[in-house]
């Protein structure tokens, strides 16, 4: 019978591409010396997530700014701790290994010539690329990615379920709502407001002082939502501790505005692009030139076998 639905896979390349450089040594080089283990070990990745997941369409989600002027402006210390250079126009420069950074333009030059749909959009994460593109999609949507920032996307109903690499990526976590009930009392809806009550110091969100993991999840069950806890405070017969009630009160200009942060955009003006998962490269030549110069050898065979099937 013919699918009638297609599905879709969003990488977050960067989250995977990261994975790839700690993961595979720095041994593995292109002829002339230069490390090649990150754009390698993605073309690995994808090789092995197109033959166990078998998407229709595969979209590579970039960071055109990984830090946008508009959630710092929010939160100012939104990632600060990962700025190792700041810049008058533009995104400021992301603190990345030295070794990894010359690799990031052979990685999308590779996408490119094989035909894989790569998009980045200026002032926008690819978190927020990868929330618009679900929220149009029709059809089931993986997310593959090593941010549980994206969890908050997960909705069974839609067959929308994110794939966290556990071990390299032969060894997934398949997110959906019954794992994010067991692991943190939340579905994939009130993971955002678990988190940003919560805080995160990989992203320097401060969270409310004294709600942790554990309280943020009981106040959820208890009031349904971010907003529902908001109204508790100002509710005497609430059931909340005097300290809870304390600290939530005090942390009102971070609770309004923190959702804003937290939440992934879903309103990205995305550019018209073929998603489709290529069958055969868009640019045979650029590639066998791509190939010969950074010594790709079996990773890009295998995975061009894996598509001409």
């Amino acid at each position: 019978m013919r699918r009638v639905t297609r599905r879709l896979m969003l990488l977050d390349t960067a989250s995977l591409y990261f994975r790839a450089y700690f993961g595979v040594p720095e041994s593995v080089r292109a002829p002339d010396g230069t490390p090649v283990n990150a754009v390698r070990g993605l073309l690995e990745f994808i090789d092995r997530l197109v033959k166990d997941h078998r998407p229709d369409d595969l979209v590579a989600c970039m960071d055109a700014d990984w830090r946008p002027q508009w959630r710092v402006d929010l939160i100012p210390s939104y990632k600060a701790h990962r700025v190792a250079e700041e810049r008058e126009l533009g995104p400021d420069e992301e603190e990345v290994p030295d070794t990894l950074s010359p690799q990031v333009p052979v990685i999308e030059a590779v996408l490119d010539a094989l035909g894989i749909a790569r998009v980045g959009v200026p002032e926008y994460e690819a978190d927020d690329v990868i929330g618009t593109f679900t929220g149009r999609a029709t059809g089931p949507v993986d997310i593959v990615t090593g941010d549980r920032d994206l969890y908050q996307l997960v909705d069974d109903k839609r067959e929308i379920r994110v794939l966290y690499p556990l071990k390299g990526v032969g060894t997934l976590q398949l997110t959906d709502e019954a794992w994010l009930r067991e692991k943190y009392g939340v579905d994939g809806s009130g993971y955002a407001d678990l988190a940003l009550l919560r805080g995160d110091p990989s992203d320097g969100l401060p969270g409310v002082p004294g709600i942790g993991e554990k309280t943020a999840a009981k106040l959820l069950a208890e009031f349904g939502d971010l907003a529902g806890i908001m109204a508790a405070v100002d509710d005497p017969k609430a059931k909340l501790t005097p300290s809870q009630r304390k600290r939530l009160d005090e942390s009102r200009p971070y609770v309004a505005v923190a959702p804003t942060v937290v939440k992934v955009a879903g309103d990205v003006p995305l550019p018209d692009v073929d998603t489709a998962l290529p069958h055969a490269p868009r640019d045979p030549a650029a590639l066998d030139e791509l190939a010969a110069r950074w010594g790709l050898g079996g990773s890009l065979q295998r995975l061009l076998s894996t598509l001409h099937v």
